[in-house]
């Protein structure tokens, strides 16, 4: 075991007196907040109404836990709690990050076309926050002590309890920490894509379908780190594939909404 390592949190969450706040719940909340916030002041900069961020969180963002949910049971039924409420406990975990923004995003633009602006540059606006807020919901995962990779022993190491390592790692007590490295990529992302969208030389929704190729370029890499219990396909993880579809679907996109560039 390394002498350096990061130490695992000793609870998943906070007491309140009787009620108990689960951190992945809450680093949620707070992702969402810091999501709207954000595109508040990318959408205001280009004349938007503000408030309209907020209506479309009110709709996008349980339509995003759903989809999320639904993914995470459609690719990793046998990880569900043998419960009744198995299928609805979130808060264990359990959210795929592509269900969850395929659904979002399309009760989002459902709400877009109801109030008749430009969704393809709402859509601009919108990607940086998402991203944000995933880097900020990739914290729940710490406390949860969840999605991490292989063992390791590099001094940013992540220290596992043993209840929490998967079969066959027990003897081992530091893993890489592919939360941290997902939460640091999606900051720097999300932070090339402001520049790109406050520079307004992408057509939109250029800047989202980099978002898209983006992120799914990494989960490429993480999902070779990663050792939680997962479905795989020709010996390698099933997510993989769907990253590198994803990734490859982002770009065609990227490149087909540049193909005209807009005058000025």
């Amino acid at each position: 075991m390394p002498s350096a390592a990061i130490p695992s949190p000793s609870t998943n969450g906070l007491r309140l007196g009787p009620l108990f706040i689960h951190a992945y719940g809450l680093m949620y909340v707070i992702g969402v907040v810091a999501a709207i916030a954000l595109t508040r002041a990318l959408w205001a900069r280009r004349g938007g109404d503000r408030e309209l961020v907020a209506d479309v969180a009110l709709w996008g963002f349980p339509a995003g836990l759903i989809g999320g949910r639904l993914y995470f049971l459609a690719t990793s039924w046998n990880e569900v709690p043998p419960h009744w409420w198995g299928p609805l406990a979130i808060w264990k975990g359990g959210l795929g990050i592509w269900g969850g923004i395929a659904l979002g995003t399309a009760v989002g633009i459902w709400r877009l076309r109801r109030a008749g602006v430009d969704v393809a540059s709402f859509m601009d606006c919108a990607a940086p926050g998402l991203l944000v807020a995933q880097a900020i919901g990739r914290v729940g995962n710490y406390f949860n002590q969840e999605l991490f990779g292989g063992p390791t022993t590099l001094p940013w190491g992540l220290r596992i309890d043993p209840a929490h390592r998967p079969a066959g790692y027990g003897a081992y007590a530091t893993f890489q920490p592919t939360f941290l490295y997902e939460l640091l990529f999606d900051l720097a992302l999300a932070a090339l894509l402001v520049v790109v969208v406050r520079r307004g030389r992408v057509v939109a929704p250029g800047a989202f379908a980099l978002y898209v190729a983006g992120y799914s370029g990494f989960r490429i890499w993480e999902e070779t780190l990663r050792i939680d219990p997962a479905h795989h396909l020709f010996g390698l993880r099933l997510n993989l594939f769907v990253a590198a579809a994803l990734c490859a679907a982002g770009l065609a996109w990227f490149a087909w909404t540049q193909r005209e560039r807009r005058p000025g």
